[in-house]
C-alpha cells in the first residue's frame, strides 16, 4: 500500500485495475447459503494463495511489474480478512485492513466508472466486408 500512496495519478489507476483485476479473479462461485464472512474468507485465502506462489518466485524483487502484481492481490487479502472480521484483535492489522478496505472500493468505484471498451457488433462487421 505503501507504493499506491506514493504514487501519481496514472499509476494510481494502474493500480486500481490491478487491485480490482485481483479481486475479481479471487471471488469464489457465490453459493446463495453462503454468509458474507465465508464468502470474504474464501476472497481473501484465494488472494493469499496467489502472494504465496509468487512470492517464491520473486526473491530478488528486481521485477517491478511482478512486485506491483503480488502488491494488488496482498491488498485483495488484506481487505476481505478485514470484512471478514479477521483482524478483531489486532488494532495495527484492523487499520491496514480497513485502508485496504477503502483502496478496493476506490478502486471498484473507479473501474465502474470507466466507460466499457466497444465490441463490434457483427452486423457492422458484416457490412464492411459488403
Amino acid at each position: 500500500m505503501r507504493s499506491y500512496l506514493s504514487a501519481d495519478g496514472p499509476r494510481k489507476h494502474r493500480f486500481y485495475e490491478a487491485v480490482e483485476g485481483a479481486s475479481a479473479a479471487c471471488r469464489p462461485v457465490i453459493d446463495p447459503l453462503a454468509e458474507d464472512a465465508q464468502i470474504a474468507r474464501a476472497t481473501a485465502n484465494a488472494a493469499l494463495e496467489i502472494v504465496k506462489s509468487r512470492g517464491h518466485r520473486q526473491k530478488d524483487g528486481a521485477d517491478h511489474l511482478a512486485l506491483f502484481v503480488t502488491d494488488a492481490y496482498a491488498t485483495v487479502t488484506m481487505a476481505y480478512r478485514r470484512a471478514a472480521g479477521t483482524y478483531t484483535i489486532d488494532q495495527e492489522m484492523q487499520q491496514l485492513g480497513t485502508a485496504a478496505v477503502h483502496l478496493l472500493t476506490m478502486a471498484t468505484s473507479y473501474m465502474t466508472a470507466q466507460p466499457q471498451p466497444k465490441i463490434p457488433d457483427e452486423d457492422a462487421a458484416s457490412c464492411a466486408t459488403d
